[in-house]
């Protein structure tokens, strides 16, 4: 990620928000109970399946908020279409930490994007026998 070209927050925050823009809106068929991701501040729906050609998993995920739709462009970035194994063990809040995220988002808006990171490695920990999103 190109965080490291910005000085100043805000100017990253507008960077995180463009990235959103890029985020495929989910469809309306996937935006189910089950999909909804509980514990964000935001409405997040996550839906996973795995690539039948590479076994590998994708991750479709939406929200009503363009900050948690950048935020899933870098959490897209990072576990779409790779192996559950490579998903588990990635260290997320290294990232976190070298990008400088968690400490310039609320409280609530962190604790928000580590339930969707949950999310996603429960998914992969599960993923041994097909494609879900866990409930």
């Amino acid at each position: 990620m190109a965080f490291e070209l910005f000085d100043a927050w805000e100017d990253t925050y507008r960077f995180v928000i463009d990235l959103g823009q890029e985020v495929a809106e989910m469809p309306p068929g996937q935006r189910t109970p089950t999909a909804l991701v509980r514990g964000c501040q935001s409405q997040v729906w996550l839906y996973a399946h795995r690539d039948d050609r590479s076994g590998n998993l994708r991750f479709d995920i939406d929200s009503d908020a363009h900050i948690v739709r950048g935020l899933i462009a870098i959490l897209l970035a990072v576990y779409d279409d790779h192996s559950p194994a490579e998903i588990v063990a990635f260290d997320i809040e290294g990232l976190f930490d070298e990008l400088g995220l968690l400490s310039h988002l609320s409280p609530t808006r962190g604790n928000g994007l580590r339930v969707i990171v949950q999310r996603i490695r429960a998914v992969a920990r599960a993923s041994g026998d097909g494609p879900s999103t866990p409930k």
